[in-house]
């Protein structure tokens, strides 16, 4: 079949309606008469999105075309694994018996033996998107499921405003959702020479096009049709509205889907203020159980015009206990800490093996700063950032990080003076200036 938009139903005042999604899903599998096995991939946990009800449409579709086996695969990224019951919940699936054709539930994998090579980006290609800051070759592997024997390669995505990539969705799912170290760090370190400010918000952008480049290898090496569901939704008191379902085939299929829905999420997802913010508090769901996810809450944040200058954003999750949930990543943000690109580069002259994900993460946290060389440290914040988390006090101090007992952070936020605003369940929308 031709490759392109198969489907576009999008409701930006209202609920998409069960009937619109289950006539997106069957039109964009009508062409595919059998189907025996098919490779599901979907967001992790740390995404809010209607897979639930997607999934079930798309599996009760399938069983109808023969389905024999359909695997599901965890697109995490270097996030932690999920429990089965978390998989479960995620997909809608109450009772496993009712899925008789429901095979293995497996998470993505960064370790070597679960990667194929598919080739590299080169350095040319990325000195040209970071302006010449970073011009290192990218090594591709992806999981090699992807070369698996299946008949179809289903990917849900959602799409939202984000740090690294414009908008989250798409080919973003492949790259670097299954893809291994090389990728991910590459990615979030290329990423963080564009700056946040130059990607969060915006389509088309330099670290979309490197996405968009790695993807394009990755699909050559596919052995199976490869098919896009880009889903779009708000959250309503924790519970999630479905806006819009945008589906494609092959890799401008792909494109296509990611573009429809990024233009929808612009419209959906970014909320204008007319006036810098001297103190907000973006008080994030259960979902954000470490300071890696929660790091969310300053990215959405960083507009510029958005935060008077030297503002301070508290990220307010008593839940959260560490920075990451791998041991070994939580003590490489712990042995950093949080500073501006400058330090962090000075830092890693003589490490080339950190982790650049890490430094990457430090960095987007934090924001833009004042180095000095002689003295080794960063000043002059653009904003300020503290925790409001389980996480104490004198550690946070040791990272750079401010704190605030968040037992009492409702009733201290009344006293705070200036522009400031407390964001129920924080982290998911862009403020812009306008």
């Amino acid at each position: 079949m031709a490759h392109g938009l198969s489907a576009f139903e999008q409701n930006l005042y209202d609920r998409l309606s069960d009937e619109q999604v289950r006539s997106a899903v069957q039109k964009t599998l009508a062409p595919y008469s059998r189907v025996r096995n098919v490779l599901l991939i979907h967001p992790d946990y740390s995404r809010a999105d209607f897979s639930d009800v997607l999934f079930n449409l798309i599996y009760r579709a399938l069983a109808e075309k023969g389905l024999n086996r359909v695997d599901t695969l965890n697109a995490a990224g270097t996030h932690r694994a999920m429990s089965e019951k978390e998989k479960l919940a995620k997909l809608g699936i109450g009772d496993r018996s009712k899925f008789p054709a429901l095979g293995e539930m497996a998470d993505h994998s960064i370790e070597p033996s679960e990667l194929i090579d598919v080739g590299q980006l080169p350095a040319s290609f990325m000195g040209d998107k970071t302006l010449g800051r970073w011009p290192q070759a990218i090594p591709i592997r992806v999981n090699r499921r992807l070369q698996a024997d299946y008949d179809l390669v289903i990917a849900l995505s959602g799409t939202v405003p984000h740090e690294s990539a414009g908008f989250a969705g798409g080919l973003k799912v492949f790259f670097p959702g299954i893809a291994g170290r090389e990728v991910i760090d590459g990615l979030h370190w290329a990423a963080v020479q564009m700056g946040i400010p130059q990607l969060i918000g915006r389509i088309d952008n330099p670290g979309r096009d490197v996405i968009n480049e790695g993807a394009k290898t990755i699909f050559a090496a596919a052995r199976a049709p490869m098919i896009s569901f880009d889903m779009l939704c708000r959250e309503d008191d924790h519970a999630v509205v479905p806006h819009g379902l945008f589906t494609g085939v092959g890799y401008e299929g792909f494109i296509a889907a990611y573009t429809a829905a990024a233009r929808a999420s612009s419209q959906l997802h970014i909320m204008r203020i007319d006036r810098p913010l001297d103190v907000v508090v973006q008080a994030l769901g259960e979902g954000y159980d470490e300071v890696w996810t929660a790091g969310k809450g300053s990215y959405k944040l960083q507009p510029p015009g958005v935060m008077a200058l030297g503002g301070e954003i508290i990220l307010y999750q008593p839940n959260i206990r560490c920075f990451h949930s791998n041991p070994h990543m939580d003590v490489a943000i712990l042995e950093l800490g949080y500073h501006g690109l400058d330090y962090v580069l000075h830092a890693l002259e003589d490490r080339p093996d950190f982790d650049r994900n890490v430094a990457a993460h430090v960095v987007n946290v934090r924001g833009a700063a004042t180095y000095d060389r002689a003295t080794r440290r960063d000043s002059n914040f653009a904003f300020n950032v503290t925790l409001a988390t389980s996480i104490p006090a004198e550690i946070c101090k040791s990272v750079g990080l401010g704190y605030r007992d968040p037992k009492t952070l409702a009733r201290d936020f009344e006293t705070m003076s200036g522009q400031k605003l407390w964001i129920r369940n924080g982290g998911k929308m862009l403020y812009a200036r306008g």
